[in-house]
């Protein structure tokens, strides 16, 4: 199984640290890329409209949703 990898960056002017799969640190990289948005700001976006679950949550959700919809 892989491990999480666990990175900290800036939202919403906090700092704030994110433990995700490999594949989906991958996928959110590629999202952030297409978007031409940086990771954070991709991470920020998911942020304001994550509807009560915790960011991990919402980001891999988000991801999901993407590729369902074929954005990813």
């Amino acid at each position: 199984m892989a491990k999480d990898l666990k990175h900290s960056l800036t939202i919403a002017g906090h700092r704030t640290s994110l433990s995700l799969e490999p594949e989906f640190w991958t996928a959110l990289q590629k999202a952030a890329t297409k978007r031409n948005l940086t990771i954070a700001g991709l991470v920020s976006e998911i942020d304001q409209s994550r509807a009560g679950r915790n960011l991990s949550s919402a980001i891999r959700v988000w991801i999901l949703n993407a590729v369902m919809t074929g954005l990813l």
